[in-house]
């Protein structure tokens, strides 16, 4: 079986895979760019910048120190210690994934054949099991292209017969460990995805006819509409209770950043700390 991402490669990977909806895939990059149009018919934004007067090309020196001054008193002020626009961009409009509860939400976006969504894989679980229990965890597969659109609806079957927390891990490592499932550049099999699913108690054959039903392309669309929404335009990315995206510089420094934010909106709404969940083993 050929890939295009060597194992070595992989397991030191602290990539974003970026996307948009064409099918042929990017290589990860540190930090992706990519855009996903809410239409195909949006334009792209322009790269090309207005004059620029002699008067207005560079603020005056007192102008910069006091937008320094407001930057790092927007950090001391917010009980979360982060700085919008360097840890988190606000969505605007922004809603959560599914209705808050009392909860806090935290989603992450991801992609099955993502070779970084691999990499945060053990990472982001480790940090999911210790989550107080005023917080839900919960995943958007995200529909990218031919490779990653049957993981995504074979997700949402999973999800429906209760079957994510024991098979999403093993799924990942299937595919970029083991390579016995197909990656990005591997031919579409989608009796194999159901296969996969039939060792955790799935029919196989009815698990691939409700794979392509029309509830679970709806719930596709759906978790593609809540993207487009979110700015979630790479893969993983993590966006907390609809309001927050996290940025960040590796996937580390992401989950530092989503745990200032739920103490944020947990601050927000005047609660206080909330005691762990159990672990789940």
């Amino acid at each position: 079986m050929t890939r295009r991402v060597l194992l070595p490669l992989l397991l030191l990977a602290l990539a974003a895979c970026g996307k948009t909806e064409a099918p042929t895939p990017t290589a990860p990059t540190a930090q992706s760019t990519a855009a996903m149009p809410a239409s195909a018919d949006e334009p792209a934004a322009s790269t090309s910048a207005a004059p620029v007067s002699a008067s207005t090309a560079a603020p005056a020196p007192n102008a910069a120190a006091d937008a320094a001054a407001q930057q790092a008193l927007a950090g001391a002020n917010d009980p979360s210690g982060l700085v919008e626009g360097t840890d988190y961009v606000t969505i605007k409009g922004g809603e959560p994934w599914k209705p808050l509860d009392g909860k806090i939400e935290v989603v992450e976006v991801f992609g099955y054949v993502c070779p970084a969504c691999a990499s945060f894989d053990p990472l982001v679980s480790a940090w999911k099991s210790k989550l107080p229990a005023d917080v839900r965890f919960s995943y958007v597969p995200a529909p990218f292209g031919a490779e990653w659109n049957p993981y995504a609806k074979a997700f949402y079957v999973a999800e429906s017969m209760g079957l994510v927390d024991r098979s999403h891990s093993a799924l990942i490592r299937e595919i970029h460990l083991t390579q016995s499932m197909p990656g990005e550049g591997d031919p579409v099999d989608e009796q194999k995805i159901a296969n996969f699913y039939g060792k955790y108690g799935a029919n196989p054959k009815e698990f691939l006819s409700t794979m392509n039903s029309f509830s679970v392309s709806a719930q596709v669309n759906k978790g593609r509409q809540f993207m487009i929404r979110s700015g979630a335009n790479s893969t993983p990315t993590l966006i907390v209770n609809g309001k927050y995206k996290v940025t960040g510089q590796s996937f580390e420094d992401m989950l530092r950043i989503a745990s200032g934010l739920i103490a944020k909106e947990r601050a927000a709404a005047g609660g206080a700390p909330a005691a762990a969940a159990p672990s789940q083993g």
